[in-house]
């Protein structure tokens, strides 16, 4: 595969870099043995959520309770009154990271509360209450998951349904996921984390990029007996109509507050590592995890200055001046086209900011799942050993995936 290395630069504008070399990247799609993928909307398919006629019927006459957020639509209509609407007893809900209705920053403490609409109660599973406790669950017979992914290990989306799933099985409760498109689930890539890194960013031995929906990842947690003390819930899952894993999925809505837009959902596996260092990837501005800066980087094609905003109250450099780079336009001719994580931007920081002893924190092998990618940085290894590095636990990984898959594959 041909990889083109763009060093960062202030003497060329970067549009004009991405025009010269567009060529390469097209070439570097060609060699690729991944399928081309298409671009589908929510028009083109039907969402678990939306499959009403297949799990009304498993709810009817059960106490429900709901672990949702915002993006938990059928339609416009959210999954809760759609339930109340049907005359289903929607008894509680759980919400995870960013609320119930999607607002919150990132790691703000999610507090309990009451749905203003409907009344009912709210049950964080986001701060000190990451797991619903058998009293949570007293009295209800099935809990509904549905919540749109987007398929990152370190999005927390995941480590919330694990959570959720071993409660159900610790309490003998029926656990159903209503099904939604990965839309990264067109590769696989990443460092596969190690168990001594295990933390609520990343419970599972699986790659930064997994390629599997909310439900194929459900029913490996499951049947690898991946949950506490090897525990098997009752899961049932309603598929997605007319999904594969080859295609590019645009979302209906933004799926929290600092991904706002395709770009950087896209952009996301790469610059979420920068959350472990000292760079800002933007929140707190209209580009967040778009473009990333620090006060020391003297090149760069771009500036911001972070804003206390709704979802980022109070990001890294609140009210000072960065330099950096606009990364959006990689979105699609980089990230999409060879289907893996772009590593160059984090190395690249690295050799440019001057002081080395705390561009990284103690987050970052969190967020990577190991401590081998940061020592590789340091020690100086170029992007394309790191990667090749991977190649072995992702194999394995892929194997485990492999059996769990409801969607025809990208491979």
């Amino acid at each position: 595969m041909c990889i083109l290395k763009i060093k960062l630069s202030s003497r060329f504008p970067l549009r004009l870099l991405l025009l010269i070399f567009l060529p390469f990247f097209s070439i570097a799609q060609e060699k690729s043995t991944y399928i081309k993928p298409k671009i589908i909307t929510s028009d083109s398919i039907k969402v678990g959520a939306q499959r009403t006629e297949l799990y009304f019927p498993l709810l009817k006459g059960k106490n429900v309770a709901v672990v949702a957020n915002h993006t938990a639509l059928i339609g416009k209509v959210h999954l809760v009154d759609s339930l109340i609407n049907a005359g289903i007893p929607v008894k509680k809900i759980f919400c995870p990271e960013h609320g119930f209705r999607g607002t919150a920053d990132a790691g703000e403490t999610i507090i309990n509360s009451v749905d203003a609409k409907t009344g009912l109660p709210v049950i964080s599973l986001y701060g000190k209450n990451l797991k619903p406790k058998a009293s949570d669950l007293k009295g209800i017979d099935i809990v509904v998951y549905d919540i749109q992914d987007v398929g990152v290990r370190f999005y927390t989306f995941i480590s919330t349904m694990t959570n959720v799933m071993e409660a159900c099985a610790e309490n003998n409760i029926e656990f159903l996921v209503l099904d939604r498109p990965n839309p990264n689930g067109y590769y696989v890539d990443g460092p596969v984390l190690e168990k001594e890194y295990s933390s609520f960013v990343g419970l599972h031995t699986v790659p930064v990029v997994y390629g599997m929906t909310a439900a194929e990842y459900a029913s490996m947690v499951n049947d690898e007996g991946w949950l506490k003390n090897g525990v098997k819930c009752k899961l049932k899952y309603i598929t997605v109509n007319n999904y594969n894993h080859t295609y590019y999925y645009i979302l209906p809505v933004p799926p929290s507050p600092n991904l706002p837009n395709m770009n950087a959902v896209y952009l996301y596996p790469s610059l979420g590592l920068f959350e472990g260092t000292v760079v800002s990837v933007g929140r707190g501005t209209d580009l967040p995890f778009q473009v990333i800066g620090h006060p020391d980087l003297k090149n760069g094609n771009y500036s911001f200055t972070p804003e206390s905003k709704p979802g980022a109250i109070n990001p890294p450099f609140l009210g000072i001046k960065c330099n950096g780079y606009k990364l959006y336009d990689f979105a699609d001719i980089y990230i999409k086209s060879l289907h893996e994580i772009y590593l160059y931007w984090l190395i690249a920081t690295y050799k440019i900011l001057p002081d080395k002893t705390i561009f990284f924190n103690s987050y970052f092998d969190q967020l990577a799942g190991t401590d081998k990618l940061r020592k590789q940085i340091i020690a100086g290894i170029n992007e394309e050993d790191i990667h090749k590095s991977w190649q072995g636990d992702i194999a394995k990984f892929k194997k485990i995936r492999k059996k769990y898959l409801l969607y025809p594959d990208f491979e």
